[in-house]
């Protein structure tokens, strides 16, 4: 399938976006860290084989960014792309494969909801099977996000509960280690909130 590139002279969708450097101004940076293409399953609902070429043209323009010096690397964010299975870790990693035409790709992070609040990702992991062991099984990082479920989770878990994660956590504390303590989790990002202490 034949892509779009941009004529010699114009700007490429990286640059049309961020590689002109307006998000890096405003951060006071000269590059990013990372890039994540934010929950793609949502703009081609249903029509696997078109969010797929979407994704993957998604990521052939972060791997320009990548040759041009903007970001080392790039991921996926998705609430439930992963649990819907509108794409599958493999699938992921054969998309940026195919979008370097067979060279290394830059695709290291994937970030999903994970938490007490949000089980299956970690009873997924118990079970062996995807996204959480694919993921670290290809050396990505697994970013668990949504860990206290919008600030609402720790008031939804007893002492009991929190006890049973580890004696004297306050609840909190408990739904960050567990989801910090599930296999494959390098990152747990948190959002703080008003509604939690």
């Amino acid at each position: 399938m034949a892509r779009t590139r941009p004529s010699p002279g114009t700007a490429s969708p990286w640059t049309t976006c961020a590689g002109s450097s307006p998000v890096t101004r405003e951060l006071g940076c000269d590059r990013l860290d990372l890039v994540l293409l934010h929950n793609p399953g949502h703009a081609h609902p249903g029509d696997r084989s078109v969010l797929h070429r979407a994704i993957r043209d998604a990521f052939a323009v972060l791997e320009e960014a990548v040759t041009a010096g903007h970001v080392p690397g790039y991921g996926i964010a998705t609430w439930a792309g992963l649990k819907e299975e509108a794409f599958t870790v493999a699938e992921l990693l054969a998309l940026a494969a195919d979008a370097t035409g067979g060279r290394r790709h830059h695709l290291v992070a994937v970030q999903m909801p994970v938490g007490l609040g949000m089980m299956t990702p970690i009873t997924q992991t118990l079970h062996g099977r995807d996204p959480l062991p694919a993921a670290a099984g290809a050396g990505l990082r697994v970013m668990a996000s949504a860990l206290l479920h919008g600030g609402e989770l720790p008031a939804m878990v007893d002492q009991e509960l929190a006890d049973l994660i580890r004696p004297g956590l306050t609840t909190a504390q408990a739904c960050v280690l567990a989801v910090a303590s599930c296999p494959g989790v390098t990152d747990v990002l948190i959002a703080a909130a008003a509604t939690w202490a």
